[in-house]
């Protein structure tokens, strides 16, 4: 018989290792008939193509998904947060949504034609960051635009205000929930 809810902790960044797993993981509990999930997160952010790709899969899915910070959800994270249709956050957690950028391997050189392919990409990359976080929060995308630039730091409760948090509490699961950890 089917775990009526899977709660899935994610600990660490947004990247391929983690974000494979979890796919791997809902797609399992899926077979399985899981209809619901609990995906509580803490994470420093990391990859935009593996973060959006997560907010996607998990917005596609026949089941219903709840997130909830459970320490930090920071960058691309917020974005990964933002696939719950309901979203919880412990009264301590924080947020932070910031501008993105690339790294330059040592001794890299870039002509006008691969700059500017590569600032295209990250406007694309923003826009859609933005997107996300204004179609899940009821915020005004030239507001998220501008929060991204700014760079800000959110508590539970400015999150909760912000509308990234629908409630904030403390208990993260029931006593014999079994939870399935990515990190």
């Amino acid at each position: 018989m089917a775990q009526q809810i899977v709660y899935i902790r994610y600990f660490g960044p947004i990247d391929d290792e983690r974000v494979k797993k979890l796919m791997a993981t809902v797609e399992q509990k899926l077979k399985e008939g899981t209809e619901r999930f609990v995906i509580l997160i803490s994470s420093p952010g990391g990859s935009v193509f593996h973060g959006i790709s997560a907010y996607n899969f998990l917005k596609g899915i026949p089941a219903e998904i709840l997130t909830f910070n459970f320490g930090s959800i920071d960058s691309m994270a917020v974005c990964l947060f933002c696939a719950g249709s309901k979203r919880l956050c412990v009264p301590h957690g924080r947020f932070l949504i910031h501008g993105i950028g690339f790294d330059v391997p040592t001794g890299a050189r870039f002509d006008e034609k691969s700059l500017g392919e590569r600032m295209t990409n990250l406007r694309n990359e923003r826009e859609t960051i933005c997107r996300i976080i204004a179609d899940n929060t009821g915020k005004k995308l030239e507001d998220v635009e501008q929060d991204m630039f700014r760079g800000i730091t959110l508590t539970s409760e400015q999150a909760k205000d912000y509308g990234l948090v629908h409630e904030i509490k403390s208990e993260l699961f029931e006593k014999q929930a079994e939870v399935i950890s990515i990190t």
